[in-house]
């Protein structure tokens, strides 16, 4: 028996696709692969066309166990091949000189805002995210030269091969400062908190000795050297506020007063961790005796240190201002800090025919009801888990959608086709209360559960977009511009309060491009 393995595309993206004689070893070897995905109407095994799945195959299974087409065997020599690979970091840039190469062309052409320079005869991509991890995993075993244009990151290069140092901070972190080693790096972004600092080019984690002794085992096992360093503590409250020991919990006034003004649970959950998070930075001070001066030195710690998001820092700022004007009944304050700058990342939107196979897919006729009624409407899944029976208007062909986002009220629309589904999933389950009940009657859907089999039915129908149940959302405000729909009435229907929120979608439509042609269609080659 033999395994064989050749090429298939699915919109435009390549596959590898295996069959397996029925033969229950090579089944569970198979499944051993995180994205192999059994394919009904192929009857085969499916796998993403990337290096890392091409060496699995050969691993997993010996020459005289499996087959690959001679066109993926050449188009991955010619990945083997030792490269000549010289990567110069400059500022928000990666820099990339390396000889052509299909299969690393293949590769970058995933990357946005990627640019091609021809006078520097290299590619360029923004240095952000884990665009450098991602670029040096699939370069691994080449022969690379990483230049970093800063002091700091040059004497890293030059003077830390086979070491990794590091620094224990006055406020309760460790930085790391080593060459590229793509094991460490697995092992730092499992620990809590990490943090990557783009302008000084280190990874820093909080120190506790149980870190300490990973980071320890992980150099040794690498050979790499651990130089360890410490400066002097000027301060200790992040070494205290990482104390599990010494947390200090929410006041109860303050949860107390999120109800009673009405707050959603999801609210009042963050506002308690944003709140948690200043006082057990401050544990040894009176929670109602911390000045605005720390305050300020906490969200500095937030944003320096702790690295988080500007939507994170705002709801902390939210949380503190809240308890401290509201429940302690202070003056309004404002706590005006510079911050950074975000990418502007457009939504991932899917095709109709992408959804289709997705509805096609779910066999469950509840699972099939939900992902519908979200996709026809463009509800939220907090929106969806919250419907009642009396909220479906089938004379009308409305939902009405009852404080949602920001407390508002607001009507959908009801397909015709989900209203068919409808009745066929009420014939079957007879709901009480709300419209989608979860495992005991009167208790509503679990949103997890949505996730879960939405991402299932994603699986079966071949989605190699990285998508989540909101995508249903963002597809259906985009269909419904493609298909001529005013943004007002998109606007409405999805209870946005400021069109700018709804404008992104015009950024994604397809609508018109069609009518471009190309300048290389022009051109007589």
């Amino acid at each position: 028996m033999k395994i064989t393995v050749s090429l298939f595309s699915i919109d435009n993206l390549k596959q590898f696709k295996i069959f397996v004689p029925y033969n229950a070893e090579f089944i569970l070897k198979i499944k051993m692969i995180e994205d192999a995905f059994w394919h009904k109407d192929l009857k085969a095994w499916t796998l993403p066309f990337r290096i890392e799945n091409y060496i699995k195959l050969k691993s997993l299974f010996e020459n005289e166990q499996i087959k690959f087409e001679e066109d993926i065997i050449a188009f991955f020599e010619e990945k083997a091949t030792k490269l000549e690979v010289r990567i110069e970091i400059d500022g928000k840039k990666i820099i990339i000189y390396i000889p052509k190469n299909e299969a690393f062309i293949n590769f970058i052409r995933g990357f946005n805002y990627l640019k091609w320079d021809k006078e520097l005869r290299a590619w360029s991509v923004p240095n952000y995210s884990d665009n450098l991890d991602k670029i040096l995993a699939f370069l691994d075993g080449q022969n690379i030269q990483i230049i970093h244009k800063n002091s700091i990151s040059e004497a890293k290069t030059t003077q830390l091969n086979g070491k990794i140092k590091a620094i224990k901070t006055a406020k309760g972190r460790i930085k790391l400062i080593f060459n590229y080693n793509k094991n460490i790096v697995g092992i730092i972004k499992e620990m809590p908190f990490y943090q990557w600092d783009d302008k000084n080019k280190w990874w820093s984690v909080p120190f506790s000795e149980n870190i300490k002794e990973k980071l320890i085992d992980a150099s040794t096992k690498e050979g790499l050297e651990l130089i360890w360093e410490e400066e002097q503590a000027l301060e200790k409250q992040a070494k205290k506020y990482l104390n599990s020991s010494n947390r200090r919990a929410c006041p109860e006034n303050m949860i107390l007063k999120l109800r009673e003004m009405r707050y959603s649970e999801n609210t009042v959950k963050t506002y308690k961790n944003g709140l948690e998070e200043l006082i057990n930075y401050y544990p040894t001070h009176d929670i109602d005796k911390i000045t605005e001066p720390m305050i300020t030195a906490f969200c500095q710690y937030l944003v320096i240190d702790r690295g988080v998001s500007s939507s994170y820092q705002n709801q902390a700022i939210n949380a503190i201002k809240f308890y401290y004007e509201k429940v302690l009944g202070g003056q309004r304050k404002l706590y005006n800090l510079d911050r950074p700058n975000r990418e502007k990342q457009l939504p991932t939107v899917l095709s109709s025919e992408e959804i289709m196979s997705i509805i096609q897919k779910t066999d469950n006729l509840k699972h099939k009801a939900i992902l519908m009624m979200i996709y026809s409407a463009g509800l939220r899944i907090s929106e969806l888990i919250n419907l009642t029976i009396a909220d479906i208007d089938s004379k009308r062909m409305q939902i009405r959608i009852t404080a949602a986002k920001g407390k508002k009220d607001r009507y959908s629309i009801l397909s015709v086709k989900t209203l068919e589904i409808l009745r066929q999933y009420f014939t079957k389950y007879k709901p009480k209360n709300y419209l989608f009940e979860g495992q005991e009657a009167n208790q509503a859907y679990s949103s997890r559960s949505i996730q879960v089999f939405f991402k299932e039915s994603c699986k079966k129908a071949g989605i190699l977009k990285k998508v989540s149940v909101h995508t249903l959302r963002h597809s259906f405000a985009t269909h419904l511009l493609e298909n001529g729909s005013d943004l007002r009435y998109i606007q409405s229907l999805l209870g946005h309060s400021s069109s700018k929120t709804t404008e992104i979608y015009t950024h994604i439509t397809t609508k018109g491009m069609e009518k471009i042609k190309s300048p290389l269609d022009n051109l007589d080659i």
